[in-house]
């Protein structure tokens, strides 16, 4: 383990149990090296920031600190307080200052510390950056990038102003996009896209996410936002997910295959533009489907993915729609509450087992 990815971990108790073997992106023959989602991150960023000068980042201690889970770290060294910049504690400052950046012409990519932060800078984000494209007819460009460490399952050191899942906060509004990589794979050819898009991008990425490994190609690449990716391939019942909850779903789908039931697995990777169109086309071909997310489920977003559901298969359908969220509460301290508040494997693994009744 390197040294960024133990400051990565040394801020949660939760280990990763579950083998990067599970998910297989890069195809055989392919040049690839393994890495970590947090390594994935920061290769995205250093590759975009050396192909195009108009790259920039900004935050709070990105620069020798390396953010707080260590994800900028050497990035200052090689590009300098120019292009690394570290900002005063206001979250409405450091998006303010971006979308400025942006309509001047560069593309900054922005860090605030957790996504529970955010809220500080709900105006900047959503009156002002996400609308202005629209305002003015598309005169103008807001090609920024809003990186946010999200989640829970992290342990007594982020608790309940640490820990929150919000990617329907910016779901909701017209103009954001908005990404939730699984992989270090998806995580390196998502963050590459959204600094190339002309759009304000929401980069969400899971803290217990941040040590699991896989292999990434060694070439240039990106992945399209607005796409899903089908982790796994099935015929009995289909499992919606995003983000951490993914790798619940390929465990469950493991366990699940030694009783007879095939499960496919669709990963959503963008959560805004949703890719209505593939999970319809996976529920067709199933009949059955389960959706899993970490936030809750009042307002959250496995109810906008039933109603697609419904809307794109409904005659399809073979048994009632299942949700697996997590609960409508705050994040306790006590690791012992905690961990009762997140879907965990066996959630999923019973709402498979349910729903094939």
């Amino acid at each position: 383990m390197t040294s960024n990815e133990r400051d990565a971990t040394s801020l949660t108790t939760a280990k990763p149990v579950m083998s990067p073997d599970l998910i297989v992106q890069v195809p055989e023959g392919v040049p690839a090296k393994e890495m970590s989602y947090q390594e994935a991150i920061r290769e995205a960023l250093r590759e975009e920031m050396v192909r195009d000068e108009r790259v920039f980042l900004m935050g709070e201690d990105i620069a020798k600190h390396g953010g707080a889970f260590g994800v900028t770290r050497t990035l200052f060294d090689q590009f300098g307080p120019e292009r690394v910049r570290n900002t005063p504690i206001s979250e409405n400052t450091i998006v303010g200052a971006g979308t400025g950046a942006a309509l001047a012409g560069m593309r900054p990519v922005m860090e605030i510390m957790f996504v529970d932060f955010s809220g500080l800078a709900m105006d900047q984000i959503c009156t002002q950056a996400a609308k202005l494209r629209f305002m003015t007819g598309g005169q103008c460009k807001i090609p920024w990038v809003l990186r946010m460490p999200q989640g829970g399952g992290a342990g007594k050191s982020t608790a309940a102003q640490h820990s929150q899942s919000l990617e329907m906060w910016f779901a909701h509004i017209p103009g954001l996009k908005v990404v939730l990589p699984s992989t270090p794979y998806d995580a390196k050819g998502l963050l590459k896209a959204a600094i190339r898009d002309d759009n304000p991008v929401i980069f969400l990425e899971h803290k217990l996410l941040y040590s699991f490994r896989g292999r990434v190609p060694d070439q240039d690449y990106v992945l399209p936002l607005g796409e899903c990716d089908v982790k796994r391939e099935g015929k009995d019942v289909t499992v919606v997910a995003s983000g951490a909850m993914v790798w619940h779903a390929m465990v469950a789908a493991n366990i699940l295959n030694r009783e007879g039931i095939s499960v496919e697995v669709v990963d959503l990777r963008t959560i805004s533009p949703l890719d209505e169109k593939a999970i319809g086309r996976s529920v067709r071909k199933t009949g059955r489907v389960v959706l899993v997310a970490e936030p809750c489920r009042s307002y959250g977003p496995t109810g906008e993915w039933a109603m697609v559901v419904i809307e794109q298969a409904f005659d399809y359908l073979q048994a009632p729609i299942i949700r697996v969220t997590g609960r409508f509460s705050p994040v306790p301290f006590a690791d012992s509450l905690e961990k009762g508040v997140w879907p965990e494997t066996d959630d999923v693994t019973q709402a498979i087992r349910r729903v094939m009744v």
